[in-house]
């Protein structure tokens, strides 16, 4: 069975945004972060704004910082986004939120961080725990995850292809328990995704959301470059 391989990218604007969803034919996530915005309610319309010209929205925290979890779990149970980000220890408690809000839909992930050591990985990403960088082993990690239900791990930051032997026992742990989807994070590029997408189809991925950002906006206009996008759907229809 060929995984589902969508990308996880930023847009300036509305315009920006549907002209991404078009040129990927809706494999995509236009990330949102809410730390890019001074409060929930101006995140929360922003939000709604794109959600109105029926983008799907990936509300995101903005670098994995572990500040914004709490403004996360706000904007996601009034706004009902298509994808949620979030730190590990918020996971569980972001899916509880939704569900309270009938949100049933929403895939929410829970950030989990390479160690620099291939199957053991550091899971105290919150505002106090990342102060203590326990390492467990990826297992460890996945399980505490398929106990609450959390469908989504997401590897951040892999540092483009420098990480590959670490991504490839993180997807490994994830699938041995049951988890489907998989989002590696930081640093890709359009030279780098092929070699980590093929790591994670090799280690048995079903599902692949690929955050590609900062590499592919034009730092003049602030725009996602579409030439970059259709070059990462070739990379994508060719894997």
């Amino acid at each position: 069975m060929n995984p589902v391989i969508k990308l996880n990218v930023l847009a300036l604007d509305v315009e920006n945004a549907k002209q991404i969803v078009e040129a990927t034919n809706g494999r995509v996530f236009i990330g949102l972060m809410v730390k890019s915005f001074a409060s929930t309610d101006l995140a929360i319309q922003t939000v709604e704004k794109f959600q109105a010209a029926q983008i799907p929205v990936s509300v995101g925290l903005g670098a994995g910082d572990p500040a914004q979890w709490e403004k996360v779990v706000e904007v996601a149970t009034r706004t009902k986004p298509a994808h949620v980000n979030q730190v590990f220890p918020a996971a569980g408690y972001t899916i509880g939120a939704l569900r309270s809000v009938d949100s049933q839909h929403t895939l929410v992930n829970a950030l989990i961080k390479p160690s620099g050591t291939p199957g053991k990985v550091i899971i105290a990403t919150g505002p106090i725990s990342q102060n203590y960088e326990n390492v467990v082993s990826c297992d460890s990690a996945v399980a505490m995850l398929a106990e609450i239900g959390v469908p989504s791990v997401k590897f951040y930051p892999i540092e483009g292809d420098k990480r590959l032997d670490e991504v490839g026992e993180m997807v490994k742990a994830a699938v041995r328990h049951g988890i489907k989807t998989f989002e590696p994070t930081g640093g890709i590029n359009v030279k780098s995704l092929p070699q980590v997408l093929d790591v994670c189809v090799k280690n048995g991925a079903e599902q692949i959301f690929a955050h590609v950002y900062t590499s592919i906006v034009d730092k003049t206009t602030g725009l996602t470059r579409l030439e970059d996008i259709r070059e990462l759907m070739q990379i994508i229809s060719r894997g």
